[in-house]
């Protein structure tokens, strides 16, 4: 069992290595940073309907402020707020134009992302069948993952804040000792929410037929990974400090970074995924609308 495990990540290493995970990584980075504005405001905007657009605004940039700093944060902050104002002062037709722009650039990055796993599924969708139709079916599956961060946020934020209220309690009745034990749940709760989150996007959006028991195994790995990773990308920026050299351009930078370093931890996940379901299943066969692109693929390389 363990031979064939680490035969399996040898080979997912390998095959990511392969298909260039920087170059994958810097162009998820780009279509981000278009993204980011768009996908922060609906975001914001779908959960603070249960939360309050403050407190759930709050969050995301204490999460922000803890990977990549306060002054990266508070830059956010204002992108944040110059979309929602530009959005408030348009006209009518003005917001609509606006609305749909904001939908088409925070779906980018999703979009962009599927082309990404389909290369390390080796398929592609079917030009016979494509069209409007299945641009329109990218986009409405972004927008689904969207609305499913929001949810998962929703859900992550109302126990996180029973949990720090409920060690509050704890530390003031009891000793300090089983906040550990809190540390532990909060962490247990956070790993399982990052699982859920990338089983639904290493299962709906590569355009394959992956089964949930190959999908299940390389969503844990892949939240494992990108929790480990988020650890040290928030030590490397807090150490190195990267974006000094770039002044004011210095946030917009660590953004880049970030996102290019996190995407690369994703795709190490997503590859082992295809090489688990390869081992344990036989692979996965292309959906109804796409095919194959072993052959391709072996040309090139």
């Amino acid at each position: 069992m363990a031979k064939q495990l680490f035969r399996i990540v040898k080979l997912a290493f390998k095959k990511w290595f392969d298909k260039d995970p920087f170059r994958e990584s810097a162009i998820i980075a780009y279509y981000a940073i278009f993204s980011l504005p768009g996908l922060f405001v609906l975001i914001i905007t779908l959960a603070g309907f249960f939360f309050g657009r403050d407190v759930v605004n709050q969050h995301i940039l204490d999460q922000i402020s803890s990977a990549m700093g306060s002054e990266t944060a508070d830059q956010i902050k204002s992108i944040i707020q110059q979309q929602e104002n530009e959005t408030k002062k348009s006209s009518a037709w003005g917001a609509i134009i606006g609305i749909g722009t904001l939908l088409l650039g925070a779906t980018g990055v999703f979009a962009q992302f599927q082309k990404s796993l389909n290369n390390i599924w080796e398929v592609k969708p079917d030009t016979s069948k494509s069209g409007i139709l299945e641009l329109l079916k990218v986009r409405l599956f972004s927008f689904g993952l969207i609305l499913s961060i929001a949810f998962l946020m929703m859900i992550s934020l109302m126990v996180s804040t029973l949990l720090a209220a409920f060690g509050d309690w704890l530390a003031n009745q009891f000793s300090e000792s089983l906040l550990v034990v809190l540390t532990v749940l909060n962490f247990i709760i956070s790993f399982g929410f990052l699982t859920v989150l990338f089983a639904m996007m290493l299962k709906i959006f590569p355009d394959a037929k992956i089964k949930w028991k190959d999908v299940w195994v390389g969503s844990a790995v892949t939240s494992f990974l990108f929790i480990i990773g988020k650890f040290a990308l928030s030590l490397y920026f807090g150490k190195a400090n990267p974006a000094s050299a770039f002044g004011a351009a210095g946030s917009i930078i660590l953004v880049l970074l970030w996102v290019s370093y996190s995407s690369m931890i994703v795709f190490l996940g997503a590859e082992f995924t295809r090489q688990y379901a390869d081992t344990h299943s036989g692979g996965a066969k292309p959906s109804e609308h796409a095919t194959s692109n072993k052959a391709n693929n072996e040309v090139v390389t």
